[in-house]
């Protein structure tokens, strides 16, 4: 396996929490850090600006104090999402309280930018991109990322119409760095998977709304754990990417999830004015939620996650083993 840069040389576990809009606040991410996990976040989930000064400020305290205590089990590394979208205009100033934090993993979407990159290099942090199709990755990779996000068919929220199988390998013909795969991953077996396709993380996101620690109200949690993939919707109506979201809550907002308009891609939005809370109600969610059948504490979910790794590696292995007796 290569080396990794950076941060990602210190991950306990080939695991990525992703940065979920509204859920993803300092408390799942300090629990999933401290269980081995990658937490990660929005800088945008941060309202007002002053708000992500004061988070950040509690995840590293958070941690740096959990490894004092543990000096034999580390914390993962945390992560940043940054929208680099032209429209957000919060993007300078996120950007100089990443730096300020020295942010260990900042994780870019919607854009690749040289600036950015550069921007976190100087204080030695790691740059992954999320993408969609294998043109973007290159754009990405030549604008100076250190790694690549698989935005695959399936995953909550900005998602792909890609199969994970042809994403994957297309990337893996010319690029051979750090290298995520996201898309319907809620159990260990399905992240032993990404990995035997070519991923070397698991970017999970929905399986972590089901957690105790998740800033999402009763109602989307008991709403998720109802819902199979056949409740999820694929729609660029909201934010003007496509995503995917539980049907339920757009019934909820008075729209029919089988008739919702297109929206038009150029007028994406990512500014901090009040407009862009209009859609808060609907959530996002991907398709790999139908073995979600109960909230618990992030780190039980991890726990589980990596006993069912173990056990779908056992699997495999014991076949092999008795045909060499």
């Amino acid at each position: 396996m290569h080396r990794f840069p950076g941060a990602l040389a210190r991950m306990p576990l080939p695991i990525i929490g992703s940065p979920m809009f509204i859920v993803s606040t300092p408390k799942l991410v300090v629990a999933q850090c401290t269980a081995g996990v990658v937490g990660a976040m929005p800088a945008l989930n941060a309202r007002p600006t002053a708000q992500l000064d004061e988070w950040l400020a509690e995840i590293t305290e958070a941690l740096a104090a959990h490894d004092r205590a543990h000096p034999t089990r580390p914390t993962a590394p945390f992560a940043i999402n940054q929208i680099v979208h032209k429209s957000n205009s919060r993007l300078e100033q996120d950007m100089a309280l990443c730096a300020k934090y020295r942010v260990p993993i900042v994780i870019t979407s919607l854009g690749a930018r040289e600036d950015v990159n550069h921007a976190v290099h100087a204080w030695g942090g790691v740059v992954m991109h999320d993408v969609v199709n294998n043109a973007f990755a290159h754009k990405a990779m030549e604008k100076g990322a250190d790694g690549l996000i698989a935005v695959a068919a399936g995953a909550g929220g900005h998602a792909s119409v890609k199969s994970p199988f042809a994403l994957l390998q297309e990337i893996r013909e010319w690029f051979d760095g750090p290298l995520a795969l996201s898309g319907a991953i809620a159990t260990g077996s399905a992240i032993l998977a990404a990995q035997a396709m070519g991923a070397d993380f698991a970017y999970i996101g929905s399986a972590f709304i089901a957690t105790h620690e998740a800033r999402a109200v009763d109602a989307y949690k008991a709403m998720l754990l109802a819902s199979t993939s056949d409740d999820i919707v694929y729609s660029n109506f909201y934010t003007g990417v496509h995503g995917n979201y539980l049907k339920g809550s757009i019934r909820n907002a008075g729209m029919d999830p089988d008739a919702l308009p297109a929206s038009d891609p150029s007028k994406m939005d990512f500014s901090t004015r009040d407009g862009s809370k209009a859609w808060r109600d609907i959530w996002g969610c991907g398709q790999g939620i139908g073995v979600i059948k109960g909230v618990v504490p992030a780190a039980v979910l991890i726990q589980r996650l990596v006993q069912q790794y173990e056990d779908a590696r056992q699997r495999l292995i014991a076949p092999q083993a008795a045909m060499l007796r």
